[in-house]
């Protein structure tokens, strides 16, 4: 039996002798070559390729004619509690969002136009290569680009450049104009909450002189129930806001309603916990406290979560969303986290009727720092 390979051959056939593997051995393919390069009409007619300048120019006086649509619809179409409509879609939303995607939607049909009727047609084939390229090629490369943007007409083709130029500038009014939902700033809304009467509407003065007192109480969120010393126990965490949330007119109707309550909640949402007077540290949280009952803000000084863990044994209240940690028998102060100030107190008391009760409101801006803060 012969010890050498079989023969084969160069066309996928093999041989073998008995006992051995079939070999295959097979030549790379022929490199099938380019087709002949296809003219484009632009690149032929003189007259084509001043009508594709114009539709490209066209497109981009589009999409300016959107960014203007856009800005007219924002101020324009009311939004709010009384906003206007287009069937059953609010117009305002309706309008900007057809006004914005017909502007990138010409800017993109204008883009490509540009590149497929205008722009150099010139196929270009490169190896694959496993590491870097050469200088020399990096080198041609840079000038290939450089080629590019020459032959990209920007400098022999004034008419698309400035409409390109003018829709793309004209497009960064388009976040510009929507930075006004942000609203004003807050200036000093920021540093008081509900909890103080003086900033009051006349309707919460109207009523707060029917109830006959001066203080304010603490009632349990939710439900809206006031609450006496007896009602916690040691240990207890209970979620509370100021009464006038839950308050109602002569027709059953909110005094605070809408999206005054829903921001006069988000300020003035309070946590009650209760603890033996005899762990609580600091000398204001003692004296702001009511029989070992303490009351916080609720409202992360972080980025402004609501927090509600709490341990019992340790009076450690944790933040859910970045587990910031403040401790409530030491004036809220932080023990662990990012956030970088201590929870607001809110000084307690009880009323002539027994019941918990606020003496004053915050005595700095609840929630996360904000530029204005002082």
């Amino acid at each position: 039996m012969s010890d050498t390979l079989p023969d084969v051959t160069h066309h996928g056939d093999a041989t073998a002798d008995e006992g051995h593997t079939p070999a295959r051995v097979e030549e790379p393919l022929p490199n099938p070559g380019l087709a002949p390069h296809q003219w484009r009409p632009t690149d032929v007619d003189p007259k084509a390729e001043r009508r594709a300048e114009r539709q490209v120019a066209g497109l981009f006086l589009l999409a300016i004619l959107g960014v203007v649509l856009f800005i007219a619809s924002y101020v324009v179409f009311q939004v709010g509690d009384n906003p206007d409509t287009i069937g059953h879609f609010g117009a305002s939303n309706l309008a900007l969002g057809l006004c914005l995607s017909l502007t990138l939607l010409a800017m993109g049909a204008g883009i490509i136009q540009w590149a497929r009727k205008l722009m150099a047609d010139h196929e270009i084939v490169e190896m694959r290569h496993p590491a870097a390229s050469p200088q020399e090629d990096r080198e041609a490369t840079v000038g290939i680009l450089q080629t590019g943007l020459e032959e990209s007409g920007l400098g022999r083709r004034p008419l698309i450049r400035n409409t390109l130029l003018a829709a793309g500038g004209v497009l960064g009014l388009v976040p510009v104009i929507m930075l006004r939902d942000l609203g004003p700033l807050p200036g000093d809304k920021l540093d008081h909450t509900i909890w103080d009467l003086d900033t009051w509407t006349p309707a919460e003065q109207a009523w707060w002189k029917t109830q006959g007192r001066t203080l304010q109480r603490v009632v349990r969120d939710v439900i809206g129930t006031p609450i006496k010393l007896t009602d916690l126990e040691v240990g207890d965490l209970v979620n509370a806001e100021p009464e006038i949330l839950f308050a109602v007119d002569d027709n059953q109707q909110p005094i605070v309603d809408g999206t005054e309550r829903i921001a006069a909640t988000a300020k003035a949402a309070v946590i009650l916990h209760r603890m033996n007077p005899q762990e609580i540290v600091s000398a204001q949280t003692r004296n702001w406290s009511v029989d070992g009952i303490v009351c916080y803000s609720k409202i992360c000084t972080h980025v402004g979560c609501p927090i509600s863990l709490n341990e019992r044994t340790t009076h450690h209240l944790l933040c859910p969303c970045h587990q910031s940690t403040f401790d409530l028998a030491d004036s809220g102060r932080v023990l662990f986290g990012p956030a970088a100030r201590a929870l607001p107190q809110l000084e307690l008391t009880v009323d002539e009727q027994g019941y918990l009760a606020a003496r004053r409101d915050f005595t700095q801006p609840v929630g996360p720092s904000f530029w204005e803060r002082g």
